[in-house]
């Protein structure tokens, strides 16, 4: 594997292939990485502490470092398994010396987006048969890129348009990616539950939780699955050296009552939801203020009391006194000469209401278009909510982490400062509350009702700004759970540290975007079937999506006998038709047919074996 890259998420990646996936990989940085590092809360996108150890692990093991020609400096190979080459620019030189030629798969994470997709155009043409996953931010120009290095992959191969009868065509596959889409699922479970170790399938979100032992020859709810046995708590036991027993049997659950359980649960959220803002009262009152609401209430009452007053002295008919109250009250000549005092009394008063029902309906226009017009058009948070997620910051991450949540029917109430932010067209769109204003200035939050808030999520571009919103969050509510969005992976750790200290009995996660990005990047480089990966201890499961066709470990096989202690097992089917989603609860008498595509979870070996792929050799 080649990764190449400028910043924390490429030594995020390097990391996460190596430690996960037992990968050998090759780091491809710039050569002024190794200079000044700006300061961590000024900038932006702060290189990562782990590029500092990286290079100084890598210098040890080369002494001076070498001389280097061209742009590019010797590789070195640090401990752990990564091996490091500086470059000043991914261009063809530095690929051909990074190997991309013979590897399995390129990452290309840089933050520019015109460099990433230079230097993919240089790989394919080395490697038609390379795995290529690209960092864009532009989601449009990605689909585009996408699809001209795929064909040009088969171009290039001389394979048909669907690859190869064994599915090697996958191997030259393209993957566009951004890590704002990739890291808005984990920032949504975190808010929610507290985790950020999740999986998005089918729609849905997936956390692997660990539960305390059972009692022996009893077993707890498995959830949707039991992933794995933890090793037994009492190492001065019999079997106590022993580590945690991956994808066990029925039997092996049963038998171990005394050791705690991985299983696999549904992110759900079963709070309060806020009105859907359907229906003709929720739009009369959108459109109107409390007090002109109770004008016009007012009003309409004085009409009807005019009506039945007027229909009680003439005893004319209700509807013909209702008629003349109106053209009394709109001032229609028809004087009532010649009547009775009762009527003509009526007739001065409700000429009197006349003239005060016309500031009203005045009033009443004039709001209605103001709140067509302007920012009124974004719902303000309705009274008595509870129980919702304060969104802090409506930018590229935000918009996406605002989107997962209301997919997941979480109630929330966004607060930006910037009345032209990418996301208030968003939050209009999905008829969020939105409280406009700077979240650092008294009385922000408190319009958000951060009191009675379930979490504050801060996602915006400033650390300085997410971390002074925790934590006047905190002073208001020392219970609230907070998560902030850091660039830098040290400061993530320093402020979580110190916050867990000050708050011990509150939940408090900080995150940076690469940490969270990483897994999903990674995934790709692998293969579009890898959905993700959950550590267990020391050890690793992998979950994929695989189609059943050309696997005889699973075609025509039920799920009971394709399931492999140990090795894999298959979790859920892929439902087609006019409800496509995942069917979590397959028999284990259900056949397995070549047309199915099932996700399965499986050990790395387990899943080498399955996909005919060679393990690699000291992993």
């Amino acid at each position: 594997m080649v990764v190449c890259g400028d910043d924390g998420l490429a030594h995020r990646l390097a990391a996460e292939l190596r430690g996960v996936y037992g990968e050998q990989v090759t780091l491809v940085v710039p050569a002024s990485e190794r200079s000044v590092r700006p300061p961590v809360v000024v900038r932006a996108r702060a290189a990562s502490a782990l590029l500092d150890r990286v290079v100084t692990a890598a210098a040890g093991l080369t002494g001076n470092g070498g001389g280097g020609t061209g742009g590019t400096a010797p590789a070195a190979e640090p401990p752990g398994g990564v091996r490091l080459m500086e470059a000043a620019e991914p261009n063809e030189a530095a690929l051909a010396e990074a190997g991309v030629e013979r590897a399995h798969a390129l990452a290309l994470v840089y933050d520019d987006d015109e460099t990433n997709i230079r230097a993919a155009l240089t790989a394919r043409r080395l490697n038609p048969r390379l795995r290529l996953v690209l960092r864009l931010y532009n989601r449009r120009l990605g689909q585009h890129i996408e699809e001209l290095l795929d064909q040009a992959a088969v171009l290039a191969s001389g394979e048909g348009v669907g690859g190869s009868a064994d599915g090697s065509g996958l191997d030259a596959s393209t993957t566009v990616l951004s890590d704002a889409d990739t890291a808005a699922p984990a920032l949504a479970a975190t808010a929610l539950t507290g985790t950020s170790k999740v999986l998005q399938t089918g729609g849905l979100l997936l956390r692997a939780v660990e539960r305390p032992p059972s009692g022996a020859g009893t077993s707890a709810d498995p959830g949707l699955a039991t992933l794995a046995l933890l090793s037994p708590t009492d190492s001065a036991g019999p079997g106590g050296d022993q580590g945690p027993t991956l994808l066990p049997d029925a039997a092996a659950v049963r038998d171990g009552g005394g050791r705690a359980t991985v299983v696999l649960e549904q992110v759900s959220y079963a709070g309060p939801s806020l009105p859907d803002g359907r229906g003709v009262m929720p739009w009369f009152a959108s459109l109107f203020s409390r007090r002109l609401r109770w004008s016009l209430a007012g009003m309409v009452g004085c009409v009807v009391a005019l009506a039945v007053a007027l229909w009680l002295v003439t005893g004319i008919h209700p509807l013909r006194a209702f008629y003349l109250t109106l053209l009394d009250l709109f001032a229609i000549d028809d004087p009532a000469i010649g009547q009775s005092v009762g009527r003509q009394i009526l007739q001065l008063l409700s000429g009197l209401a006349g003239l005060l029902l016309l500031p009203v309906l005045l009033a009443a226009v004039l709001e209605a278009l103001g709140t067509f017009r302007t920012a009124s058009s974004l719902r303000k948070p309705p009274r008595g909510l509870g129980g919702h997620v304060v969104l802090l910051g409506l930018g590229k991450i935000g918009t996406r982490v605002l989107t997962r949540l209301r997919e997941l029917n979480i109630p929330v109430v966004c607060v930006e400062s910037d009345p032209e932010a990418r996301g208030l067209a968003t939050a209009r769109r999905l008829r969020v509350p939105v409280v406009l204003g700077d979240v650092t200035q008294e009385g922000v939050l408190e319009a958000a009702k951060i009191h009675r808030a379930h979490a504050l999520l801060a996602v915006t571009s400033a650390d300085t700004t997410n971390l002074e919103a925790v934590l006047y969050a905190r002073a208001v509510r020392p219970d609230l759970r907070v998560v902030l969005r850091l660039y830098d992976d040290d400061f993530a750790t320093a402020v979580y540290r110190t916050l867990r200290a000050a708050h011990p009995r509150a939940s408090t996660r900080s995150r940076s975007v690469s940490h969270l990005a990483a897994p999903a990047f990674a995934g790709a480089m692998m293969g579009r079937q890898i959905l993700g990966a959950f550590p267990v201890e020391r050890r690793v499961l992998l979950f994929a999506a695989v189609d059943v066709g050309g696997h005889p470990q699973l075609e025509g096989r039920t799920v009971g006998e394709a399931f492999r202690a140990g090795s894999w097992r298959v979790l859920a089917r892929e439902e087609s038709g006019d409800a496509p989603g995942l069917a979590w609860d397959l028999p284990d008498t259900y056949v397995l047919q070549a047309s199915d595509r099932v996700v399965l979870a499986a050990t790395r070996r387990g899943l080498a074996e399955l996909l005919g792929r060679r393990g690699r050799a000291g992993t």
